[in-house]
């Protein structure tokens, strides 16, 4: 049987990516990531939602968005084209990690399911326009975004690491931490879509539906989910001292509570101010910023050698591990 050759496999035989080349372009990837949700954000906050009369095309009759349309068609317009950016970053991501030698097939994996969740978001917000901004499908709009922010921020990890068995670098307890921060910033980023959905940035000026709850209501429920995840980011600074983690370890923590401060002062300012347009954008900035973090933070609590052989023990009091029990 004849072997086809696909167009990446031609690539990946001609042109061999340094590490640093293939990191690149996940970094590229994860910040047309953020971009794309800021860019969301502004299409809503300018109530330019349904600038575009439907979707795959602008209007019946046009893929481009018309004069008649104005600047909300612009806008909507636009930001339908940034997803095409988005899929070249997305696209050069998976060129590198498919070229990288030797084959790393499961860094391969992570960058094509990038391109998956692009394209199952697309969906989505086509979805979103059909339904008139329907708040729950915006909901699931933006937390599919941020589903691909996580995909890109672990394969940007993942190519500076090696392929062997993952080991822990801080002991079990503050490992388990730090996955109970990454659980409840979840619940907090899914709590902030029940405050946008009720409140008054609907996306456009006609009659749109809102989620059936005061949004001054949701709004405190989400704070106090906020309070949880810096009472956790704190503990977790001062655990990774005691146990003496690796410094890198401890600058994540730091760099989490850095994002933490900044973006609760962000929401308490843009509450008692009536929450006006910028400081939302720059909430949702810092919402970004702030899962960055948290998974950053969580993926230096283990590290993965370049082989899959024995390992010795780290310097934060750790056992030489088993692989059964090493992080993953």
């Amino acid at each position: 049987m004849v072997r086809v050759e696909t167009p990446l496999s031609y690539i990946a035989k001609r042109w061999t990516p340094s590490a640093e080349t293939a990191k690149r372009a996940a970094l590229i990837a994860v910040v047309m990531s953020v971009f794309i949700i800021i860019t969301g954000g502004a299409v809503r906050l300018t109530g330019s939602g349904l600038g575009c009369d439907t979707w795959p095309k602008c209007t019946d009759d046009s893929l481009f968005a018309t004069p008649e349309q104005g600047l909300h068609g612009a806008i909507e317009f636009g930001n339908r084209m940034l997803t095409y950016v988005l899929c070249a970053a997305v696209g050069w991501a998976i060129i590198a990690a498919r070229s990288l030698k030797p084959r790393r097939r499961g860094l391969t994996r992570l960058a094509w399911s990038q391109f998956w969740l692009v394209m199952g978001n697309a969906v989505i917000g086509g979805i979103t326009v059909w339904a008139g901004l329907n708040p729950w499908s915006v909901a699931g709009h933006f937390l599919l975004a941020n589903c691909l922010l996580t995909v890109t921020v672990v394969t940007w990890v993942r190519i500076g690491e090696g392929d062997g068995a993952p080991r822990p670098r801080a002991p079990k307890p503050v490992r388990r931490l730090a996955w109970a921060i990454a659980a409840v910033t979840v619940v907090l980023i899914a709590l902030g879509t029940t405050v946008t959905g009720s409140g008054k940035h609907a996306g456009d000026s006609s009659d749109v539906p809102r989620m059936p709850w005061d949004w001054s209501s949701a709004a405190h429920v989400h704070a106090i989910a906020a309070w949880v995840v810096c009472a956790l980011a704190v503990a977790m600074w001062f655990a990774l001292r005691v146990v003496d983690a690796p410094a890198d370890t401890r600058s994540r923590a730091r760099d989490l509570l850095v994002v933490l401060l900044a973006q609760g002062l962000i929401g308490y300012v843009q509450y008692v101010n009536d929450v006006p347009e910028i400081l939302v954008g720059l909430h949702m900035l810092g919402s970004s910023l702030m899962w960055i973090a948290v998974l950053r933070l969580l993926l230096s609590m283990r590290e993965r050698p370049a082989g899959a052989g024995p390992v010795p023990g780290q310097a934060a009091g750790l056992p030489e591990p088993a692989t059964a029990n090493a992080a993953g």
